[in-house]
């Protein structure tokens, strides 16, 4: 028993010091850094092209029909090739992006729906002592404060819960997730507190009481993916980008350099997969930002290119609301296998995952029952036996891939890239792999400072920090309240179309159509349960943008 208090006393001492050390140079850091938020943000106010009227999908098709040469083209719509667009065109390149699919098809919206910087990360950091580790926490951890900054209609604080069943993990925990909060310094969202067992069953009533010792409560963000990459996207289109959906590169361009004489990337032959028409567009740099696709476009490139990419499988599954609360979510951070599991509150109902198992890359990937019964069995393992989750409360399902990456110029062709990697063929094509979502901003413009500098481009600095996302101007958070008031709108409908659309649900409000009744006065529902409307497909057929 004296050798666990010293030990205790120990681990308090030596985070406590640790922690001041990370504190105060993460609070010159970000100070430094708000300078240059400021800076910036001011910068591409002044000197960033915004256009009031989004182009039409086929105004976007003629602009890269008819266009002599862009500075870039980025193939790829997930969210790291968005960000590129969007890096590219504020830095005044001449960008044009395609995709073969919608835009936020694949992976991008198949997450776990969190901006988080990896608790998990951060205690290999420590425990293993790798400083790749903790700087890949320290970058996510800024750019999550970004994220919830340039997109605060999309995106929000969440507080999640870690359950406690051995004493000794309390203070291990305590220490670790202190030290996640530490490292973001005042971008931390909000600080962690430790919960009684009294009061993390008054919080979480479903968990399992059986020798819960208490909680610890700690903050991530959390965003609507599909929409949030939908945003970026648009914001590029806005800074004129000319960007296209369901537009295919069938092959890659390519010129002799006269230098040299080798073969160099000068363009992508492309297929409108709606009309079938092809043709060329023609661009000093391609950036590959494909995903798990990655090394399909490398070997359009290069037939005889190793692959760089381990696809892996990351499965979710949807159950009913009432197994979890409205605003708290869960964490497991060991489960039978040592993974994590997620179980988190999401339009009125709960989503739980992830796994992370091998798989071949496909583009419409399909969770395995294997995969769907490991998260019920994990998420059992956390709740009270009186609550019996079952297969039948499954709802829904989806896979994401996710592209982890080794990289082509390192000797050990064994080590898997937890992080992402840049890399540039002798042809001259760029490839961004690997990454996560909260870090699809400083991807972006690790990328393009990649490309502007291997293909000798002409452009200004990166202005993508701060750079407000479509929707975000205009919103408030009682900007539902004004919805209902001025339009007559159910307030879950108010609400929906303010985290959706931002300053621009007024637009789509204007459109809603008288419903016949008291109330609400406008907005007939698509499917009564819901709280999508028809003017919201009149709006998107208007514009006809994506």
């Amino acid at each position: 028993m004296a050798f666990r208090r010293a030990l205790k006393r120990t681990v308090v001492v030596g985070t406590g010091a640790v922690a001041t050390v990370f504190g105060l140079s993460h609070l010159i850091e970000y100070r430094k850094t708000q300078a240059r938020l400021a800076y910036v943000t001011a910068e591409a106010e002044l000197k960033v092209p915004y256009a009031d009227e989004l182009p039409s999908r086929e105004a976007q098709l003629t602009a890269l029909k008819t266009t002599e040469e862009f500075d870039v083209l980025v193939v790829g719509g997930g969210a790291t090739g968005a960000g590129c667009a969007l890096d590219a065109v504020t830095r005044n390149l001449k960008t044009a992006l395609v995709e073969r699919s919608d835009f936020s098809s694949g992976t991008s919206s198949r997450s776990t729906k969190l901006i988080h910087g990896g608790v998990r990360y951060l205690q290999k950091a420590i425990m293993q002592l790798d400083y790749e580790q903790y700087m890949m926490v320290k970058e996510a951890l800024h750019e999550r404060a970004n994220l919830l900054e340039i997109a605060p209609h999309l995106s929000a604080p969440l507080p999640i819960m870690l359950p406690v069943y051995k004493w000794w993990q309390l203070p291990y925990y305590w220490a670790g997730i202190k030290m996640y909060d530490l490292v973001a310094g005042i971008q931390c969202l909000k600080s962690s507190y430790v919960l009684s067992k009294t009061k993390a069953l008054e919080l979480f009533p479903m968990l399992k009481r059986d020798k819960l010792v208490g909680a610890i409560v700690y903050y991530d963000g959390q965003h609507n993916d599909a929409r949030m990459n939908l945003a970026i996207a648009l914001t590029a289109a806005r800074h004129g980008a000319a960007i296209a959906n369901y537009t295919e590169v069938v092959h890659l361009l390519k010129t002799k350099d006269p230098q040299t004489g080798k073969e160099k990337v000068c363009g992508a032959h492309c297929k409108d997969v709606i009309t079938g028409e092809e043709f060329d567009v023609k661009a000093k740099c391609v950036i590959n930002a494909t995903g798990p696709f990655t090394d399909s476009l490398r070997k359009m490139d290069n037939q005889e290119t190793s692959n760089i990419c381990q696809p892996s499988a990351g499965v979710h599954i949807v159950i009913p609301g009432y197994y979890s609360p409205d605003n708290m979510g869960l964490l497991d951070p060991a489960t039978s296998d040592g993974r994590v599991i997620f179980f988190l509150p999401w339009e009125k109902m709960t989503i739980a995952g992830t796994t992370d198992t091998p798989t071949n890359v496909t583009a419409h990937p399909i969770p395995g029952e294997d995969d769907i019964n490991f998260i019920l069995r994990e998420v059992r393992n956390y709740l009270s036996p009186d609550i019996e989750v079952r297969r039948g409360d499954v709802l829904a399902a989806w896979s994401g891939i996710r592209p982890l990456v080794t990289d082509p110029n390192s000797k050990d062709t064994q080590s898997i890239c937890r992080n992402h990697i840049v890399s540039i063929s002798d042809s001259g094509l760029v490839t961004i792999a690997g990454g996560k979502w909260t870090t699809y901003r400083s991807m972006a413009e690790e990328t393009l400072d990649a490309a502007i500098k291997a293909h000798g481009l002409s452009a200004e600095p990166c202005k993508t920090v701060g750079l407000m996302l479509e929707g975000a101007k205009g919103w408030t958070p009682t900007l539902y309240i004004r919805l209902v008031q001025d339009y007559g709108l159910e307030n879950e409908v108010a609400q929906h179309l303010a985290s959706t659309y931002g300053g621009k649900a007024y637009d789509v409000a204007k459109m809603a159509e008288v419903t016949g009744q008291r109330w609400p006065i406008v907005g007939k529902r698509l499917v009564s349960e819901f709280p999508y409307i028809e003017s919201e497909l009149d709006w998107s057929q208007e514009r006809k943008t994506v």
